[in-house]
């Protein structure tokens, strides 16, 4: 599916309040099986949005660089950790190594990144749905759903499930034969 990032950026603009509260408010519900379901909205999300037609993550973001990461790619461009440093990232209040620019310096006109086999870990994992406990990682995904079309899929199918009871939803991510316990 093609990504239209204008669209996108109005819809997630205009519900991110309804999700932000619904987010925040996932723990007090005591919902079960947040984390399995989650898996399979992240796996749904991925077979009908494709990131090399997005990137937005990449255009918008900053991947949090940390020490190996940043020895990887200096090693990989054959220069210092300093001079990696200095010439791309900035270290921001928290202590966090960030990209100095937005979009980010590796990415390729083609939506490719071109250190790819050697991304940060940051990078490897975003979204970041697929290997955390939701519950713990709704804060992650908060500003996320902004950013990332994967994201708000999952949270938009989510809130479908879990505030508006929407079978067709919960049948679809089951039929990705994922065990939940809905």
């Amino acid at each position: 599916m093609d990504i239209n990032i204008k669209a996108f950026t109005r819809k997630s603009a205009r519900n991110k309040k309804k999700y932000t509260t619904f987010l925040k408010g996932l723990h007090s519900r005591k919902v079960r099986g947040l984390t399995p379901l989650a898996k399979k909205l992240d796996k749904l999300a991925f077979k009908e949005i494709d990131c090399l037609k997005c990137a937005n993550c990449c255009k918008t973001m900053s991947p949090t660089w940390k020490p190996a990461d940043i020895k990887r790619a200096s090693d990989h461009l054959k220069i210092t950790p300093e001079a990696f440093r200095k010439k791309w990232l900035y270290k921001d209040e928290t202590g966090d190594w960030l990209n100095t620019n937005t979009p980010c310096q590796f990415l390729g006109k083609d939506n490719k990144c071109k250190i790819y086999h050697i991304r940060p870990y940051d990078c490897k994992g975003f979204p970041h749905i697929h290997h955390t406990d939701f519950l713990v990682g709704r804060e992650v995904n908060i500003p996320n759903m902004t950013s990332c079309p994967a994201v708000y899929h999952v949270i938009e199918n989510m809130y479908k499930i879990v505030v508006e009871k929407d079978q067709e939803v919960l049948d679809k991510a089951n039929h990705l034969h994922l065990k939940t316990h809905f």
